[in-house]
């Protein structure tokens, strides 16, 4: 059971967003979607062919209007508003699920799909309307350039907020990763840091992640059994 003060930071991975119908990302085989990683998710896949890497992208944003959130997802919003300020969810998924579940204390630290980001004044704008979702380039509103990006961390790009990041998981009392194969850096490193600490750690996935060793306990199956159980376990009054 969580005292409602008890300092509590969670890690999601695609294993949360996979059970909504969004497909997960493995880094071992380097194909993502039947694209290879080098292709579509590097900057230089982006100088070398913009028109495929958006593409790409363009057909993963639409897939956001086929998809909702998850009981795994609302059951976190559930802690947050038990917790309050001493809860962080940070997620390494890319898709807006957390935050449609009604998630507020949250950080993408790899980005959002439902964003774009100009490369010249680095203006970042919700763009999801028809018009956003073609095959052509979006314009940048504020500036000349013609061509907004993905606001997605690349592969050699680094993630959103590490410093916010690496404050929260090191006075956490609590850290629990969910989802996560333990394998995408810098996200993996953040349970040893929680260890390190004195966290206890928890770790809920379909399989056991390539840490697994860190967790001081882990609960194998699906996000959307797990999560909401233990969670109501755990903020019972």
């Amino acid at each position: 059971m969580f005292e409602p003060n008890t300092k509590v930071v969670i890690l999601t991975g695609a294993g949360i967003s996979a059970e909504s119908g969004i497909k997960t990302f493995r880094a071992s085989d380097g194909v993502w979607e039947n694209h290879r990683i080098e292709d579509v998710a590097t900057p230089l896949a982006w100088m070398k062919n913009p028109k495929m890497v958006w593409e790409f992208y363009q057909g993963r944003r639409k897939q956001l209007l086929e998809v909702d959130f998850n009981v795994a997802h609302r059951a976190l919003v559930e802690l947050e508003k038990y917790l309050e300020d001493h809860f962080l969810l940070i997620t390494q998924n890319v898709d807006d699920l957390h935050s449609r579940a009604g998630s507020e204390r949250l950080i993408h630290m790899h980005g959002e799909l439902r964003k774009l980001r100009c490369e010249k004044c680095e203006n970042i704008v919700i763009a999801m309307e028809k018009s956003h979702l073609t095959d052509k380039f979006v314009s940048c509103e504020k500036c000349s350039s013609n061509r907004l990006r993905p606001h997605i961390v690349w592969f050699h790009e680094m993630p959103f907020k590490m410093n916010e990041i690496y404050d929260a998981v090191e006075r956490c009392e609590v850290f629990m990763a969910i989802g996560t194969s333990g394998h995408v850096y810098p996200a993996a490193g953040l349970l040893a840091i929680a260890k390190d600490v004195g966290a206890h750690c928890i770790g809920i996935n379909l399989e056991p992640p390539e840490n697994v060793d860190l967790f001081d306990e882990f609960h194998q199956g699906l996000a959307g059994e797990l999560v909401p159980e233990l969670i109501s376990k755990w903020i019972k009054k």
